[in-house]
């Protein structure tokens, strides 16, 4: 069942949310979060529908803000959808109309979960300081996504030069299979590494983070290297006893290459966004590992000359 309150106010809002959650017998007990997302028209539906997929695994209560005319008068268009309709949690789509828009934290503020954690998710391009963004100051962990931008690497280079803790990007989190199994394969015995090159298509940022990730961890020189695609295609390790390889050329198997042992295939499809979203939810403490890789990667970049 969807609920439509056209040209409302926050206090007519939480009412309908009250008188729905009375409706159904729960309420918002049931919601381990609040997931604020910050979209535009274009973007809203494939936002909401990623939230509704990872909200299967964390009953969230979604508040989608859609910026819509910033020259109209101020108004608020509010859609609700109750427990049932868009999974086990709650969703609240406002279109917020003129210079609201401008302060979707004040609209915003009223409608979180009492006591409950916020993360904040700008699927579409984000701010440069997430901590630093009014609805931003909301979160525990605030996520933004690098590849929509016009300019993905000068995006998340920007991004990562002002992170504060609770900051991440998807970028980084559609590397977690390429991370996991390039440590468990280095779990058996490999050798000493010596170098290492990542090889993706042109622009792709989580290529220049998995660079990173290695640099930091291993100590060792990154070759990045380009393809055709799609994303990551390849993760090389050389060691002083040979090769460990992940090789993917159609954006769903790998090959995964050891000296001395047979090839393995192994699943490793392109991540969704609600498959990345559900991942970063499950956290909400923040991510040193990728503060560490962004904190690596500016150099990384300037001594290779990609950052110039």
């Amino acid at each position: 069942m969807m609920l439509y309150l056209p040209r409302t106010t926050t206090s007519q809002i939480t009412e309908a949310l009250m008188a729905e959650r009375l409706s159904v017998g729960g309420g918002a007990m049931n919601m381990v979060l609040t997931l604020v997302i910050v979209t535009d028209e274009a973007d809203h539906y494939d936002a909401v529908r990623a939230a509704t997929e990872a909200g299967r695994e964390h009953p969230s209560r979604v508040v989608a803000l859609i910026r819509r005319d910033p020259d109209a008068e101020p108004a608020i268009d509010a859609e609700i959808r109750r427990p049932g309709t868009s999974g086990p949690g709650e969703a609240v789509l406002l279109r917020l109309y003129g210079p609201l828009g401008e302060h979707a934290d004040s609209v915003v503020t009223p409608l979180l979960v009492p006591e409950a954690p916020v993360v904040a998710w700008w699927p579409g391009v984000g701010p440069v300081n997430p901590a630093a963004d009014p609805v931003g100051r909301l979160a525990q962990r605030r996520i933004t996504d690098a590849l929509r931008a016009q300019d993905p690497m000068r995006d998340l280079l920007e991004r990562v030069a002002d992170y504060s803790p609770g900051d991440t990007d998807l970028t980084w989190t559609r590397l977690t299979p390429w991370r996991s199994l390039l440590a468990s394969a280095m779990d058996q015995p490999c050798g000493w590494v010596t170098s290492a090159k990542v090889t993706a298509e042109p622009h792709y940022p989580s290529a220049e983070l998995l660079a990173a990730w290695l640099s930091d961890r291993l100590n060792v020189p990154v070759e990045r290297a380009v393809s055709n695609g799609p994303g990551l295609t390849e993760a090389r390790l050389t060691t002083d006893q040979g090769d460990i390889a992940i090789t993917r050329v159609d954006g769903r198997v790998a090959t995964l290459t050891r000296f001395g042992q047979p090839d393995q295939t192994v699943a490793l499809p392109q991540r969704s966004a609600a498959g990345a979203l559900a991942e970063e939810l499950r956290r909400l403490d923040a991510d040193e590992t990728y503060a560490s890789a962004a904190r690596h990667l500016g150099p990384l970049l300037l001594e290779s000359g990609a950052g110039t």
